[in-house]
This record gives C-alpha cells, structure tokens and sequence, in this order.
C-alpha cells in the first residue's frame, strides 16, 4: 500500500532559514560599509596629495624667488660699486675719434690688475721729444692720445713715420711700465701693432709704434661705408678682416696674455682688409705673471675697464678669462657689419647696459651678415662661458669660410 512520505520539519526549516538570512545580510551590509570607507579613504588621500603638492609648488616658488631676489640685490651691489669707481664720460667711454665727436653718458668700471715682477729692458735708442711732429690725431681716450706722427729731425730705428702715444700727465707709471712690458715681451707679429721705442722716465709719457696708413678700423668703416656697401664682395672683404683680428687674439692667447679691451676701435688698418692690426694693450694682463706675483703676494691695482664689451661673467662674479676676450670678438663683428656702431646705443647708462645682458639680451642681430659669421657671433655669447669657442677654433671656421669663398 502507498503510503506518504514523512512530512518535513517546517519549523526547523524555517529556523535554519530564519538562522542563515541575518547572517548572509549582516556581512552584506559589512562589505559595502568597508566600500564606503575604501572611497572615503581614497578621497581623502587625493586630497591629502593635492595639498601636499600646492605646499610643495608654493614653497619651490617661494625658494625661487628669494633666489631671483638675492642675485637681483646682488647685481644691484654690482652696478653701484661699479657706478662708484666710475666717472662719466663721452659715448664709447671718453674716446673721440678724428671729424666724429660723439655725445652721452658712458662709463668705466674696473678689473683686477696684478704687479709686474718682471723690469722692462731699456730702450735700445733715445730720441728726442721735440724732434717729433704730430700729424693727424687716431683715437684720444682717457689715458692718452694716439697720433699719426713724424721725425723732423733723423729717425728712430729707421722709422720717420709712426704712430706715437702719448699718456696724460696723470697716467700712472706702473701701468704704462705693465703696457710697455707686455708689448716688449710680443714677438713680431703682423697682426699686432709693434712697440719700436719709449719714453716713460719723464712726462708726459710716450709710446712709438709701427705706422699704420688708415687710422683705426671704426674710423675707416664709418668714413668709407658709403662705398664699401656698393661692393658686392664686401662680406668676403669683412670675413677677411676678422680673420686676421682672430689670428692676433689667437696668438695672445697662446702665450697666455688676455688682451682685455678688444673693440673695433682698437683695431688699426695699414691696409684693409688684409692689414689689420690689435693696438691698446693697457689693459692687457699676463696670465702666468699674475699667477707668480698671486704667489709673491704682490698687490692687486685697479683700472677701468669699457663694460659695453665686457661679458655678463664679469658683472655677475666678477670673472674675466680667455672667453671674456671671445665675447668681446663676437662685439666686433656687430661692430663690423653695422659700421662702426656704438654696441647697445639705445642704453644711455651702466645700469641698463648691465642688466640687459646680465638678463641674457643681445645687441639685434645685422641683417647682411653672411650665416657663418652670424653664427660665429652668436656663439661668441654664448653662456655658460664655457661654450664659447676659442680663437684657434675661430681661426679655423673663419679660413674655412674663406677657402669656400674662392
């Protein structure tokens, strides 16, 4: 007989379901709680990094700001102790130039000068003052005048024609001892004005150099633009040119002289463009001497220098090497191509000069400059100083420009 199967325990049932739903909807509610905190936790945690960078970034800013501001305040000493050794002069520091008068503030400041351990040989001939005849004025600057001059009566070492410098009176004797020592000690070169005689045990004190049949090169280039612009050549004619100013800076450098106060119009021509020869050498500084008196502990003397070719090293630490010669170079080729142009003519004061390449602006770029020489002259102020070229490297792009030319 069919008999039915044994009814289940419903109340056990219903307890085990009743035991088992809360558990299952306690750990539920458990998991989307700890959810919960797991996004409040990320929350607060991008929040926590958003702050910390908005400290951070305020804090750097505020680092670099007191930086910017230390060497402002540090350039702004600069300027004023340079301001303070400096007295004002004519546009292009005090130096006119035969027919060109100039007008406006300009300024000196100083470098360091070491001194000489070294005597300067006697001259090898005497001649007499009044025996010579001053021609035609070159250049006249704050230490003295350069003249195109003559013997009236016999010669000096063979020459009746020369260019004689002639010191003011209140030129110090040691620094025209120092020029005389360096010019004396230069091998003939033909790129260099050469010291044939002196005069400095009595005043005014006075210099005989080679003739030179031109004058200074700014002169030439500004009296005679008119008819180079007419020459198509005329690049070629201005890459020649400071090839050989290169080759003289190059052969200064190899016996370790810094020339100090390379510009356009301390250049002189004998014959353009193939005769052009550095001159002024009063500002000139034997590097191995320097070191030897460092050591004797011989004192330091100061002397002005012209800041419009001075490199933005200089104002800022007051450093001046091999690359601050380059810099200037690349100041002679703006000078160049723009014809004997005052570099930053729109700055009337030391101050705007200073803080305008200390802030890494350039004199405008001359629009005629053949590429190479454009990017001789950009290279040449380069900063750091370290990426500058040197002579020898100069030297060689210029004669590689040339051999190209022909």
């Amino acid at each position: 007989m069919y008999s039915l199967p044994p009814r289940q325990n419903t109340s056990m049932a219903s307890n085990y379901s009743t035991a088992i739903t809360p558990a299952y909807a306690t750990t539920s509610s458990t998991k989307k709680d700890f959810s919960r905190c797991e996004n409040s936790s990320d929350g607060e945690s991008l929040l926590l990094g958003v702050i910390v960078t908005v400290y951070t970034s305020i804090f750097l800013i505020i680092i670099m700001a007191i930086t910017w501001l230390k060497k402002y305040q540090n350039l702004r000493r600069r300027i004023r102790t340079l301001e303070k050794m400096q007295q004002t002069t004519s546009l292009a520091f005090a130096e006119t130039e035969p027919l060109e008068q100039r007008s406006g503030p300009e300024r000196m400041t100083t470098v360091q000068l070491e001194e000489s351990a070294s005597e300067i040989k006697p001259p090898s001939s005497s001649f007499n003052k009044a025996d010579i005849t001053m021609h035609q004025l070159i250049k006249a600057g704050r230490e003295g005048m350069l003249y195109k001059a003559k013997m009236t009566h016999g010669a000096i070492k063979g020459h009746t024609m020369f260019t004689c410098k002639i010191y003011k009176k209140a030129a110090r004797h040691k620094l025209v001892k120092r020029e005389v020592l360096i010019m004396q000690n230069l091998n003939k070169h033909k790129n260099l004005l050469q010291l044939i005689d002196w005069n400095i045990t009595e005043v005014p004190y006075m210099l005989i150099m080679e003739d030179v049949e031109l004058g200074s090169l700014r002169t030439y280039l500004r009296r005679n633009k008119e008819k180079l612009c007419k020459d198509e050549e005329l690049q070629h004619v201005f890459t020649i040119a400071l090839y050989h100013v290169a080759k003289a800076l190059d052969y200064l450098h190899s016996k370790m002289i810094l020339h100090c106060n390379l510009s356009l119009r301390n250049v002189m021509v004998n014959r353009f463009p193939h005769e052009v020869k550095v001159a002024e050498f009063g500002l000139a500084r034997d590097i191995t001497r320097g070191q030897r008196d460092s050591r004797n502990g011989k004192k330091k003397d100061s002397k002005r220098v012209p800041f419009r070719w001075y490199p933005p090293e200089y104002f800022k630490n007051d450093l001046y090497g091999f690359k601050g010669d380059v810099w200037a170079f690349g100041i002679v080729i703006w000078e160049i191509q723009t014809f004997g142009t005052v570099p930053y003519l729109d700055l009337k004061t030391s101050e705007e000069v200073v803080s305008y390449v200390c802030a890494g602006q350039r004199s405008q770029e001359p629009k005629e400059c053949r590429p190479e020489v454009l990017q001789m002259m950009r290279d040449c102020w380069q900063e750091p100083y370290s990426m500058r070229p040197s002579f020898t490297d100069i030297v060689r792009v210029l004669g590689n420009t040339l051999e190209h030319d022909r």
